[in-house]
């Protein structure tokens, strides 16, 4: 295992030096720092609403948080 340091920036990676492979490698990568994601906005407590939430599963049957669970357990 090899460990390269670099740069993210405009969508792109570059390595702060070459690393030559004649086969197809995995590469993990991790952000030191914390980015702000493009095109997404992060939630504010502000931005939720207890009251639209209920209004909105209040047809909904079965249990929400086993769902979200199930959901989560899949990604």
């Amino acid at each position: 295992m090899i460990a390269a340091s670099g740069i993210f920036q405009d969508g792109t990676i570059r390595l702060d030096s070459v690393y030559v492979s004649k086969k197809t490698v995995k590469v993990i990568v991790t952000f030191l720092e914390e980015v702000e994601p493009v095109g997404e906005t992060p939630l504010k407590f502000g931005d939720f609403s207890f009251a639209k939430t209920r209004e909105f599963l209040a047809n909904y049957k079965g249990s929400f948080a086993d769902d979200v669970i199930e959901d989560r357990r899949g990604e």
